[in-house]
């Protein structure tokens, strides 16, 4: 017997339908590529975002079709999502940070029909379109008055290519399980791969994200998304802020910390988002300035572990809360959110630090495991290092055109990640399965000595990576980046560390260096520092 409810299915348009219904003229505001603010309201958006689908079904796009965006957080970028979707197309964020080998392959491999681009993208495009036969068009996401004079095929500018269509448009039926969208992974081995999201899959991922202990978005939160939407969904901001009506600022192509700091005073944002490096600046900002966050609630930080130092800052200076979030982009991409149970409310001082440098526990339709190499489930002690997997409705369970599954026995996706997992859910990244130091038999989390030496004064960004050592097979090599005007030194480092972590993991060595590697998503890109430190002798060996 089946129940006797209505047949909606979870199709993307919904959620716009629902934004422009109950929250009308809640405002969506941007930095445009252009300079100036925008403003517009999610009515407005889905206005737009109808006339899109319309332009795009005259260019021949349909059911299935790949759509690219080479762009940043924009209203222009948020309206392409709604219109491709719209039509049962599917969008294809293409992250500018890649490699342009990288992003030749991924356009290529994806055979994208058309591409979205910002005028920040134009010379670079102009460079690899005769390497890209797939795509029919761009458009340069700009008005005819800055539209630049290009080479690029079929060139327009997109306020004229949407003004040769109306508003009057029906989205398009289809099955919840259409394929969305498209993003490449980057930090892998070899090619990109390719992880497809379904209408069904974005839907419930973002209405997970909604649950207070996730990000608890609501109509009253002016929600600013710095993480990219090119990098997974911009973790769900880019659907569960219309779901909820929450107000959007979308800060379009200036990250850095002045910039940031002048959209969170100014549109008085509540919530916020982004990798640790962009929050780095911000508080260096701050601290140079004396400003403030007078506004600002919460910020959910990602991509890579957050130090402790930051969550206390964050916390003890400027009243905000720090939101650890983990999880990939095979995972839609939010996999857990740091929030605090009632078993945990009544800490604080360290022993608080201590439970929010976890990356938190998973939500509803999320489910987790730890095993051994062998696939034996571990247990959730806190203590016992495991293999991380996961599975549930937003997880992927194959790469586009590969035939093979990339799930075990019992579904579940091996994300990479050593972690630990303590009896109340929470999630403890040790490490990347291959960035953890094997040494004397034992591992040393090259995460939890960088989140420590971040702490000193002196260190605005710290890596550790494994050297090869004749008897302990590695030892941790501490790389760091000082601060402005600042020089660490060794002794005064290894001694800030020391009482803080076991003895036989402190670190061998320092390294002072000008920057370090990132990937296209803004983690450590360790492989580089290990290539560059190939040679590096530690002292006595």
């Amino acid at each position: 017997m089946l129940g006797l409810m209505q047949d909606w299915p979870l199709l993307i348009h919904r959620v716009i339908d629902h934004a422009a219904a109950q929250h009308a003229n809640r405002p969506v505001v941007s930095r445009s590529v252009e300079g100036p603010l925008h403003r517009t309201t999610y009515a407005e958006i889905r206005r737009r975002a109808l006339r899109l689908a319309k332009r795009l079904t005259r260019e021949g796009v349909g059911l299935g079709d790949r759509v690219a965006t080479l762009a940043w957080n924009t209203w222009r970028h948020l309206e392409t999502w709604y219109g491709i979707t719209g039509i049962g197309a599917i969008y294809h964020t293409v992250n500018p940070r890649l490699f342009e080998d990288q992003i030749v392959y991924i356009v290529n491999h994806a055979e994208d029909r058309l591409l979205f681009l910002d005028l920040t993208f134009v010379p670079m495009m102009e460079r690899l379109q005769e390497r890209l036969p797939t795509i029919a068009r761009y458009v340069v996401l700009t008005d005819a008055a800055h539209m630049p004079a290009t080479t690029l095929k079929n060139a327009v500018p997109y306020e004229e290519w949407l003004a040769e269509a109306d508003e009057d448009f029906r989205w398009a039926s289809f099955d919840e399980n259409t394929a969305a969208g498209m993003c490449y992974t980057s930090g892998t081995t070899g090619h990109p791969k390719g992880v497809v999201y379904s209408h069904r899959s974005n839907v419930l991922h973002s209405m997970a994200a909604l649950q207070p202990d996730m990000l608890g978005l609501s109509s009253r939160d002016i929600a600013m998304p710095v993480v990219p939407l090119f990098h997974a969904n911009s973790w769900s901001f880019a659907f569960s802020a219309p779901m909820a009506g929450a107000t959007l600022v979308l800060p379009g192509p200036k990250l850095d910390g002045p910039s940031i700091h002048e959209l969170l005073v100014g549109e008085r944002v509540t919530i916020s988002a982004a990798v640790p490096t962009v929050w780095f600046a911000l508080l260096q900002h701050l601290e140079k300035t004396g400003a403030d966050l007078p506004d600002l609630q919460r910020v959910v930080i990602g991509g890579s572990a957050c130090p402790r130092a930051v969550t206390q800052v964050f916390r003890d200076r400027y009243g905000v809360e720090v939101m650890h979030a983990w999880g990939m982009t095979e995972m839609s991409p939010l996999g857990s959110v740091c929030s605090m149970k009632p078993e945990y409310r009544a800490l604080s001082g360290d022993a608080w630090l201590d439970v929010k440098q976890r990356v938190g526990y998973a939500p509803f339709t999320v489910e987790m495991k730890i095993t051994d190499d062998e696939g034996r489930e571990l247990p959730w002690d806190g203590t016992t290092f495991g293999r991380l997997k996961v599975r549930g409705p937003a997880v992927a369970k194959r790469y586009f055109r590969h035939e093979e599954d990339i799930l075990d026995s019992d579904g579940f996706f091996d994300t990479g990640d050593v972690a630990t997992i303590d009896p109340h859910g929470y999630v403890q990244i040790v490490d990347r399965n291959k960035d953890v130091i094997k040494s004397g038999g034992e591992w040393i989390s090259s995460i939890e000595l960088e989140n420590l030496a971040v702490g000193h004064p002196d260190v605005a960004e710290a890596a550790v990576i494994g050297i090869p050592h004749p008897k302990w097979d590695e030892r941790p090599l501490l790389i760091v980046v000082p601060k402005p005007g600042r020089t660490p030194k060794k002794d005064d480092l290894i001694a800030f560390m020391q009482g803080r972590i076991a003895k036989w993991w402190l670190p061998d060595d320092v390294a002072i260096v000008d920057e370090i590697p990132h990937t296209a998503t803004g983690k450590i890109q360790k492989t580089t520092l290990r290539d560059l430190f190939r040679d590096y002798r530690l002292p006595g060996t």
